[in-house]
């Protein structure tokens, strides 16, 4: 149900979580199940979370010459000796009974004639593994139907259009959260508040995607970690001056057959490399044509197997079926966030994080395509049944001052201009004076990695570390940074 004047005058809840894509909605379906009396808080209506726009699909060994441990492998290979090898083969492990799960649920995936789940190949897999729901409609379909599953369940309270503006904490506990319609308690707080990847000015994600779930669990004493990976999307529409501009082209197109092709029609890197790869062949390319971008060639794709992008493609200006259109990368999911364990714990005692605000080291330093879905119900489930098993503050502490302000449309164009694809000492340097908390971090951290890996690239440090594998930068509340290995 939604009910404000409820949620707030009946506190302390079992979980309170903040953020409805899949993270969110899975991790309260599961504490509801568990018994637990739950809180949900959505910005927006329920299904119009950044999880919602994501073309991408859900990644698992389901075929009989697939494997966890294949999938583990890619994972590890995409993420340059960073991943956290315990989180990934949890992922991997737990991903086929996880969609199986979605299944029994109702959730619909996209099927072939014979009536066998399609199975789609992205860039970075060694096999078909990549399972979608309406083609590249796949966060529309699976965001309304867990809100389906929501709605159904009477432990969870609903509050949609509520914003939390700072966590309830004293530096030593959380102990609910602060919205703009009141306090709520609860024993455990989940942030499931999306990524950054809208802090670039060019980028994939719609605005919400400001890393606001990093900001608030930093304020309240929490670490965080890995900012400085984010992860360029090769192929997002190069329409400078548009609405359309940044607009994501599915990587599933790519492997579907759509080629990368120069300014005289040449085909010039193997698409289905990893995305940190074929972001660099593209900047290079870019650069050996004086500025011009690139082009995605889809004359060859059917139509049918993905209507919403050729959609809006068309929408945009542009004519896909007989000729390429221009694409350069933009920002599209960053792998660090709120520091958290394997369970969804942070530093913080009472807080949780799961999906894209959570730092899991499952990607490492580079994403491998659709696992960020996967990670989702993954983690988020896991990081429901931790939270379950705190116990409220009888006697909570007097709410914190501080109160959580929004980035500038100039700090979205600081970060994208001063921590874009490629970076620099002397650009990174200036981000650190940033009024937005999270650019400053972002630019601090950036600044710490002397080297280029994954989705972290330096022209001034071009090389890789082998020092530096496994070794993870955690951002602390006081600004310091440490180096850290972890278990």
């Amino acid at each position: 149900m939604t009910d404000r004047a409820a949620a707030i005058s009946t506190g302390p809840f079992d979980l309170a979580v903040i953020g409805a894509g899949a993270a969110g909605l899975w991790s309260a379906i599961r504490a509801a199940e568990m018994g637990g009396r739950v809180c949900l808080i959505s910005r927006k209506p329920l299904a119009e979370s950044a999880s919602f726009w994501a073309q991408g699909g859900l990644a698992a060994a389901l075929d009989s010459e697939d494997s966890p441990a294949a999938h583990a492998a890619d994972t590890i290979a995409a993420g340059r000796n960073l991943c956290r090898t315990e989180a990934v083969r949890i992922l991997t492990e737990s991903a086929p009974d996880t969609v199986a799960d979605l299944i029994d649920r109702g959730l619909r995936f996209d099927r072939g004639p014979a009536g066998d789940l399609e199975l789609a190949l992205e860039g970075g897999h060694s096999h078909r593994r990549i399972i979608h729901a309406g083609g590249s409609q796949t966060g529309r379909e699976i965001t309304g139907a867990l809100a389906r599953i929501v709605a159904g369940q009477p432990g969870i309270t609903v509050l949609e259009e509520t914003s939390a503006v700072a966590l309830w904490s004293d530096g030593s506990r959380c102990h609910g959260i602060l919205t703009d319609r009141g306090p709520i308690a609860s024993a455990a707080t989940l942030l499931a508040t999306g990524g950054a990847a809208a802090l670039w000015r060019r980028t994939s994600n719609p605005w919400g995607a400001i890393g606001a779930g990093g900001v608030l669990a930093s304020a309240a004493g929490a670490d965080l970690a890995d900012l400085e990976f984010c992860q360029f999307h090769p192929t997002c529409l190069s329409a400078p001056g548009s609405d359309a501009d940044g607009a994501l082209i599915t990587e599933a197109i790519r492997g579907e057959g759509a080629t990368l092709v120069d300014s005289e029609g040449n085909r010039f890197t193997d698409e289905l490399a990893p995305r940190d790869d074929v972001t660099a062949a593209i900047l290079q390319q870019i650069e050996r044509q004086a500025g011009e971008p690139v082009s995605l060639d889809l004359t060859a794709i059917d139509t049918d197997r993905f209507p919403s992008v050729f959609r809006m493609l068309e929408t945009a200006g542009f004519d896909p079926l007989n000729e390429p259109v221009p694409v350069s990368p933009g920002a599209h999911y960053v792998m660090g966030g709120i520091k958290v364990d394997l369970h969804g714990r942070s530093s913080l005692p009472g807080l949780y994080a799961a999906g894209e605000c959570a730092c899991t080291g499952v990607h490492g330093a580079n994403r491998l395509a659709s696992n960020s879905l996967t990670e989702c119900f993954v983690f988020g489930q896991r990081a429901a049944t931790a939270g379950m098993e705190e116990t409220a503050t009888r006697n909570p502490p007097s709410p914190p001052t501080w109160r959580f302000d929004p980035p500038t449309p100039a700090t979205r164009e600081a970060v994208w201009r001063l921590a874009g694809p490629m970076r620099q000492q002397s650009r990174l340097e200036q981000l650190t004076k940033d009024p937005y908390p999270l650019a400053q971090a972002i630019g601090a951290v950036a600044l710490a990695r002397r080297e280029s890996r994954g989705g972290h690239r330096r022209s001034d440090f071009p090389g890789t570390d082998p020092a530096m594998d496994g070794i993870h930068l955690t951002y602390r509340s006081d600004g310091s940074i440490e180096q850290e290995r972890w278990p």
